[in-house]
């Protein structure tokens, strides 16, 4: 495996950032970290990358200990971390120069590895960095990250802050990069990228809900759901949370999905409550769930 972690805990004082975490990536894999801000994937991540020290249980990366074998670590692994960390008063080409020569390295050396994404930013090279707009600092990012031909590459919310555009492009160069036996580990908030992964991992407030492949997660999905909507938004959402057949109703684009506790549920009798409630315009269909819908029903199970 290129990653193992066997129960790995870490706590900043009385707050425990992660909890019992084990799980493994295999090589050549692009797996998905999941979850929202602070449910500790970025902790998670600096003890991968040897930056943190865990409190407890242990992990290694590419056949390393993080702990014993640190040193062998930062020699083998890529690390884009979620804030922009590259130096700013120095230009693309500078940027990618300095990190070729921490790792002993040139850029023509490693240049196939990297063409794909430098290309992009090449016409810029000698723009100060912190001059570049967000997704060309985000490609500057990567290219310095694989430089030295990492066996595993480690993304903290790459694409947070992207304009859709630059995320979707990102995505189609992390495929690219699976094709060169590099092992990803990314994560992100965004549950849209989750099903763009090999598999995935759903984390929240330190602990994992669930590992499988996305489809495999979408297809756990324990109940029918419905997508509702009508004309005041709001009313709808407190509507629905006093309904007394109500699971969960949450906001989901332009309408709310709703699951109902019962399996007897009829939409009709939904559709006379709201309108009993003076709710006009109103839309209740079932729908297909989501890993976001996943999230959610886990998260409620888990509370």
């Amino acid at each position: 495996m290129s990653i193992i972690l066997n129960n790995i805990s870490k706590s900043y004082n009385k707050v425990k950032a992660v909890d019992d975490i084990s799980f493994e990536v295999k090589p050549g894999e692009l797996f998905g970290l999941i979850g929202p801000d602070g449910a500790g994937k970025t902790t998670l991540f600096r003890i991968l990358t040897t930056l943190l020290i865990q409190d407890k249980g242990n992990a290694t990366v590419a056949g390393y200990d993080v702990l014993k074998q640190y040193k062998d670590i930062r020699n083998h692994v890529g690390y884009m971390p979620g804030r922009f960390s590259l130096y700013q008063d120095l230009t693309v080409e500078e940027n990618l120069n300095f990190f070729a020569t921490i790792f002993g390295t040139t850029i023509a050396e490693n240049y196939d590895l990297i063409k794909d994404i430098y290309v992009q930013i090449e016409p810029f090279k000698d723009r100060r960095a912190g001059k570049l707009s967000g997704g060309m600092k985000q490609k500057l990012a990567l290219s310095c990250a694989l430089i030295h031909k990492p066996k595993v590459l480690f993304l903290d919310e790459p694409t947070t802050g992207v304009d859709p555009v630059s995320r979707k492009e990102f995505w189609e160069m992390l495929k690219r990069l699976q094709q060169k036996d590099i092992t990803i580990l990314v994560s992100t908030p965004y549950m849209d990228e989750a099903e763009l992964c090999d598999r995935i991992a759903l984390i929240t407030n330190g602990k994992i809900l669930q590992i499988n492949t996305p489809g495999a997660i979408i297809a756990s999905f324990p109940k029918k759901i419905f997508k509702v909507r009508s004309f005041n938004t709001y009313k709808l959402i407190e509507d629905l949370r006093i309904y007394p057949d109500t699971h969960s109703a949450y906001p989901f684009g332009e309408y709310l999905h709703f699951t109902p506790k019962s399996e007897a549920f009829r939409p009709m009798d939904l559709t006379k409550y709201l309108e009993e409630r003076q709710h006009k315009e109103i839309e209740v269909k079932e729908t297909v769930a989501t890993i976001e819908d996943t999230f959610m029903d886990l998260s409620k199970a888990n509370e």
